[in-house]
């Protein structure tokens, strides 16, 4: 801005003084302005000769010979708005060399120099608004170069061959809204080097080298409204690539290799409403796919000029139904499904150049519906086949010639199957097509919609035999030792001049059987600890892991909830172990390869302990007593015995079941009295229970009287005894007669003896279910032939061969002490407790014992026989031993499973 200066007509001496000075600021403005205009060659920027231009608004020292900007080129106090020093040969811009200009400087023009760094924190302009380094040598922007530039909206870096933008390159400038990037040789754009710019409204990328589109690269610019990829290296738009940039108005990526679109690559764009993707390798994303356009809900302008598309499928462009301007133009179109731009109720403008139409029944909606629409002015379409339409316009061709005689188009056959196998292994895929056509035919295979341009592929064709005219053709791709980089979805292409087939997609699985990287091993621990098994597998795809105990999935910890097993961990634990626990523990690896599994035993460890105490015991001369010592432990515990703590000796009266658990003592004595140790040891200790066994006299002896009371009282006794047995008998004779009314079915005088039975040790017993046994003894006083009894104790042993488990019922019909040994075929032994006489009418029960003796009871001798009355017990042989007589059975038949049975013990 030049200083004004007026002309006054009259002036005194001091104005004209004034005057004079205001000239002479003038006259020197202008001879700067002519030394330091552009197009001089002006090498240095000398701030002396800048003092007295406080005023300049606008300084252009471009395309001049400056070479270096150093602190002292601007003296402070200057007004410099605009700074012009492009195309000079400025190589070295010094950090603050522009700090005195930072109060006014807006605009700072730097291009078309030689600068190749920018030093961090170069500028301090805090008003500094554009700033222009086109067409230098910067190669690489590191963070933090532009801070201090809070107030920058325009920063262009064009054409300097940047190929790195570090983390923070452009932190600080907040207020940005334009970045040129431009003409360089980035590769990649990342959300660091973009960190900061979320006032970001267009950025401009085109002509670089970028080959991959991150979708987390957008994250700190979401507000922009254009974005310019073209000329570029894409090849591919991946779902979600773009999904952040929900503002964007105009999406610009032509001149690239992109050949496939996935669905969804556009979502999240429901702003955009120019599309420019011209100039591609565009097919089978408008031939096959169903919807890569969805998401574009405003478009309003979509240009596919210049690509590869041969076909427009029926759903190319679903979603589009707010497109008004779509150009097809410079695509080999040759067939158009009916209804693929149906959904374009907006459709103003389509543009369409093609000289290779397939004019069959396919096309036949075509014509009409451009002409219903309006549209056939964008239109330039004309017949490849037939023959006789060939060259013709499709709007000139008779809407009759518009049928389907043959296939010059390929007719996909035989599809490839989706595949599943195993890491190294050799696969193929197989693909044929038909056509009528001479046109030669090419073959090519896609992996996840990419191409294989190196793919070892096996093509063959030969003529159809029951369809003349016909050709098949087959192409097979081969895949040597299958890595997992070659799963994905693969799909054959074929292709004559009438267009393309696309098969469809199959899928290669490549498995990898599980192997273990950790198995588990066999564990001895105590009882209360903690196990842990450890099992991982690898495999592809990743094998799922799964235990079982024992062959199954019956786990007393995980009912007790004391099983833990990690989601995200190697290690299955089992918390308080217990006995129950022990078993064979298999970790079981498996996925759609296979399965394998390994065992591992966990044993668990028990000291000695009893499951019921011993207790003291007390028992009658002649008796049978046993002493009971059930141990439980793991392992099982070892049992001795000791009495009066010495190690106990049996003899033919003291037996002991297997594994020792019971002490049986037959006829006991007085010298069996005494202390018994049971002592139970396993590895892990010994432990001792204790029981008195007490043996007492049958009657015991009073003291010493005198002779002659002594005498006086004996002879009472037995009087009296005399006279209460007379009286006793009568009424048993009594009771035995009414008694054998009631109950005999058989007399007894006529049962039959068997013949002699084997020893009741004999194992041939069968074992059946549980049956209980009744005894009835009768004391008579009639005398029989051959018979006495005598007072005392009567001993019943019964023989049982298929009454497993039960029990013996004795019933006292008269005075009559009895004591009963049941012997069966796994030779349990039942003792009655403690039978006294004068039990008439009463039942004693004696439950059957599990444990089996190591050698026969010895029973002591009786004073009486008895016959057995078999009326109501069958299998029953009861045998009365006394005097060294053989043993007698006597035979009966059995009753129905779970009957009790019922027999009668009467003097004979």
């Amino acid at each position: 801005t030049l200083p004004r200066a007026g002309c006054p007509a009259k002036l005194s001496n001091r104005g004209r003084r004034a005057f004079v000075r205001e000239v002479t600021k003038i006259i020197c403005w202008w001879l700067w302005l002519f030394i330091f205009r552009h197009n001089n060659k002006i090498r240095a920027i000398d701030g002396k000769r800048m003092i007295d231009l406080v005023s300049v608004e606008t300084l252009d020292l471009s395309s001049n010979d400056i070479t270096e900007v150093r602190g002292q080129g601007f003296p402070t106090g200057l007004q410099i708005k605009d700074l012009y020093l492009s195309n000079n040969k400025i190589q070295l811009l010094e950090a603050g060399a522009l700090d005195q200009l930072s109060s006014t400087l807006q605009v700072l023009r730097l291009s078309r120099n030689r600068i190749s760094q920018v030093p961090v924190k170069s500028f301090q302009l805090p008003k500094l608004t554009q700033l222009e380094l086109n067409r230098n040598r910067v190669r690489q922007v590191e963070g933090l170069t532009f801070q201090g530039l809070a107030s920058l909206e325009v920063l262009k870096l064009q054409r300097n061959n940047i190929s790195k933008l570090t983390d923070g390159a452009f932190w600080g400038l907040a207020k940005m809204k334009v970045l040129h990037l431009d003409y360089n040789s980035l590769r990649e754009v990342n959300s660091g080097s973009l960190y900061g710019l979320s006032s970001l409204l267009q950025l401009f990328l085109s002509n670089n080298f970028i080959s991959h589109i991150n979708p987390d690269g957008w994250r700190f610019c979401q507000r922009l409204r254009e974005l310019n990829l073209s000329y570029n290296n894409l090849s591919r738009l991946d779902e979600g690539s773009l999904a952040v940039l929900g503002d964007l108005h105009t999406l610009r990526l032509g001149h690239n290799s992109i050949s496939h679109i996935t669905e969804g690559a556009f979502r999240g764009l429901k702003a955009v409403r120019l599309l420019e993707l011209d100039h591609n390798d565009i097919s089978g994303t408008i031939e096959d796919t169903n919807g890569a356009f969805s998401g574009l809900d405003s478009l309003n302008k979509l240009t596919l000029f210049g690509n590869k598309i041969k076909s427009v499928a029926k759903k190319a462009f679903l979603g589009l139904e707010a497109l008004e301007h779509l150009n097809l133009g410079e695509n080999a179109i040759r067939s158009i499904q009916p209804e693929a731009f149906s959904k374009m109720r907006s459709l103003r403008n389509l543009l369409i150049q093609s000289d290779s139409f397939l004019c069959d029944c396919q096309l036949h909606w075509f014509p009409e519906w451009l002409l219903t629409r309006g549209l056939q002015t964008g239109i330039e379409a004309t017949c490849a086949h037939p023959e006789t339409l060939k060259g013709t316009s499709i709007f000139q061709a008779p809407p009759e010639s518009f049928v389907c005689d043959d296939l010059p188009k390929p007719q996909i056959t035989v599809q490839p199957e989706t595949t599943v196998t195993v890491l190294g292994s050799d696969v193929c895929f197989t693909c044929t097509a038909a056509s009528s056509s001479s046109s030669p035919m090419t073959f090519a295979w896609r992996k996840d919609q990419e191409l294989l341009r190196h793919a070892e592929v096996e093509n063959f064709a030969h003529l159809r035999t029951h369809h003349g005219g016909v050709m098949e053709y087959t192409t097979i791709l081969h895949l040597r030792h299958v890595t997992f980089t070659q799963e994905g979805q693969y799909q054959c292409i074929i292709t004559n001049h009438f267009g393309s087939s696309y098969s469809t997609q199959a899928r290669l699985t490549v498995n990898v059987l599980p192997t273990f990287v950790k198995t588990p091993g066999d564990h001895t621990i105590r009882t209360g600890t903690t196990a842990k098994l450890e099992c991982s597998a690898e495999g592809h795809p990743t094998p799922q892991i799964a235990w079982q105990k024992d062959g199954g999935t019956d786990f007393p910890a995980a009912r007790e909830r004391r099983m833990h097993v990690m989601p995200d961990d190697d290690v299955f634990f089992i918390m308080d172990v217990k006995p129950e626990d022990m078993g064979v523990y298999s970790c079981t690896a498996k996925n759609t390869a296979g399965t394998v599994s390994a065992n591992a035993t966990l044993t668990v460890l028990e000291t000695p302990h009893l499951a019921q105490e011993l207790e003291d015991r007390s028992v009658v001369v002649g008796e049978t007593v046993v002493l009971q010592c059930k141990a439980l432990g793991s392992p099982l515990p070892k049992i001795t015995w000791l009495r009066n703590d010495q190690p106990f000796r049996p003899s033919d009266r003291h037996h002991f079941t297997p594994g020792n658990q019971l002490l049986v003592i037959g006829s006991a004595a007085l010298e069996d009295a005494g202390r018994y140790t049971c002592v139970m040891s396993n590895r892990l200790g010994t432990e001792r229970a204790h029981s008195q066994l007490s043996v007492r006299h049958r009657h015991t002896a009073c003291a010493a009287w005198p002779s002659t009371v002594t005498v006086g009282i004996i002879v009472i006794a037995v009087v009296t005894s005399i006279v209460v047995t007379s009286l006793v008998w009568v009424c048993i004779i009594y009771q035995t007669r009414k008694k054998s009314e009631e109950c005999s079915v058989t007399n007894t005088d006529e049962t039959n003896v068997p013949p002699d039975v084997p020893s009741y040790l004999s194992s041939q017993g069968t074992l059946s279910e549980r049956q209980d046994v009744c005894v009835r003894v009768e004391a008579s006083g009639e005398p029989q032939p051959n018979t006495h009894i005598d007072t005392g104790t009567v001993f019943i042993a019964i023989w049982m061969q298929s009454i497993a488990l039960g029990s013996v019922q004795i019933e006292v019909l008269g005075s009559v002490q009895i004591e009963v040994l049941i012997v069966c075929s796994l030779l349990s032994l039942c003792s009655l407790p403690d039978s006294s006489v004068n039990r008439t009418g009463q039942t004693l029960v004696c439950s059957l014992s599990k444990k089996v003796f190591h050698k026969p009871v010895k029973l002591g001798p009786v004073t009486s026989q008895y016959t057995l009355d078999t009326d109501c017990e069958p299998e029953l042989r009861p045998t009365l031993l006394s005097n060294g007589h053989a043993p007698r059975a006597f035979q009966s038949h059995a009753p129905p499973s779970g009957e009790p049975v019922t027999s009668r013990l009467s003097p004979s």
